[in-house]
């Protein structure tokens, strides 16, 4: 078999087939009770559909935009985090389907294309690298279409694509298996963790305060291009929100001049705040502990600061647990980007029993979660290694660092 050593640009491998974004879709162009479905970005995982949205079209509403209904075999790009540049291939079992505007629909030229091969030559490293280097935006990062068209991609003769993405089907299905039941023990941890909380919770207190009464919720800055810094002052995006606490290891930059206007205006964050973020992932909340940095945040992101004797700690359990998480899901609003507004997270039920019983309540929490967080911990190591060897594996295939075929045959 051929070493592949040629790259091409993506527009041009698909100049014979069609490379277009997905359809512009507003709430009210959606209907429950629709029979066409509208695929999501949640829906597109690196080389797998994980079929995760519930949003439909019925006929009229998809007749008058005048939607690309997806085929089985397409390629389906992310052209939004996380991560940027993700592809997977549409499944046979789809049915009658459009896709969102931030998803680009690669539909290649089957005498010259293999689709499966260039699914997984999307997902190999040195094409997403190039995607990420041609990102735009501050806070909600993604690229063009045509930026997306300038990567070059590797290529080799149609036999040889199909040698390599039958190799890949199979070892990666592997791989795949292998997350999955790393990814079902998480979520059963998850599940334990927030039924731990909700049961302290919920017995707290015998009322709700809306939430404006303990904190104040204050709406944070959209930080855009012209902001943006090298190395001056971080910028905590929903990443960065992922644990108890902010983690600014891996961040964008703001400038001084951006920083100074966010906290003279009172929007720079505080120990003691809490970061809500109310876009995408809605509901994750991490506390700003002592010793952390100073850093700003995008305007998906809400701060919470306490302005009555409300311990930080006991509050971001209180709106981790499953009883605000309902009044959050009714709350949340959009087709595309769901997200809940700066007034309807001012009016979350929260409980708030006695100093002396948050604190009593929180540190027991610590003491009964922490072994859970700790397997979830290692649980998540687990699968970045296990996607780090199947990056790994692609990247090697696709740019032919190996026959696959004698591969194969000493496998």
């Amino acid at each position: 078999m051929t070493n592949v050593h040629v790259t091409r640009a993506l527009r041009d491998l698909l100049r014979d087939g069609l490379f277009i974004d997905g359809d512009w879709v507003e709430s009210k162009d959606q209907d429950p009770n629709g029979t066409i479905r509208l695929t999501q970005l949640a829906d597109v995982g690196e080389t797998a559909w994980r079929d995760r949205s519930d949003r439909w079209m019925n006929e009229e509403q998809a007749r008058r935009i005048g939607i690309t209904r997806l085929l089985p075999g397409d390629v389906l790009v992310a052209r939004m985090p996380d991560p940027l540049g993700r592809a997977c291939l549409v499944p046979e079992t789809v049915g009658r389907a459009a896709t969102v505007v931030d998803v680009a629909i690669l539909r290649p030229s089957p005498q010259s294309i293999d689709n499966r091969f260039l699914m997984y030559a999307v997902n190999s490293r040195p094409v997403r690298n190039q995607i990420e280097l041609l990102q735009a935006g501050a806070t909600r990062q993604r690229v063009s279409r045509k930026n997306l068209g300038r990567v070059q991609v590797p290529f080799t003769p149609l036999d040889e694509q199909r040698a390599i993405a039958d190799y890949l089907d199979q070892e990666t299905a592997q791989i795949d298996a292998l997350v999955a039941k790393q990814e079902e023990f998480i979520r059963l941890l998850h599940e334990r963790w927030s039924s731990l909380v909700t049961h302290e919770v919920m017995h707290a207190a015998p009322e709700r305060s809306p939430l404006r009464r303990v904190v104040d919720v204050i709406d944070c800055a959209h930080v855009t291009a012209d902001f943006v810094d090298d190395k001056r002052y971080p910028v905590a995006s929903i990443r960065e929100c992922q644990g108890a606490t902010v983690d600014l290891t891996n961040c964008n930059y703001t400038t001084e001049e951006f920083y100074n206007h966010l906290r003279s205006s009172g929007r720079a964050p505080r120990v003691g705040d809490l970061l809500f973020i109310r876009n995408v992932s809605v509901g994750l909340v991490a506390e700003v502990a002592p010793g952390t940095r100073d850093f700003a945040v995008g305007q998906e992101t809400v701060l919470l600061r306490r302005k009555s004797n409300i311990d930080p700690k006991f509050l971001r359990y209180a709106l981790t647990g499953a009883e605000v998480g309902h009044s959050i899901e009714n709350a949340m609003i959009g087709a595309t980007f769901r997200r809940i507004n700066v007034s309807a997270i001012r009016s979350l039920p929260v409980p708030v029993p006695s100093p002396e019983e948050q604190t009593r309540i929180a540190t027991l929490l610590e003491q009964q979660t922490s072994r859970i967080d700790s397997l979830i911990a290692k649980a998540e190591e687990h699968i970045a290694l296990a996607k780090e060897r199947r990056s790994a594996l692609i990247t090697a295939a696709v740019t032919g660092q190996f026959d696959v075929r004698t591969a194969r045959k000493a496998g």
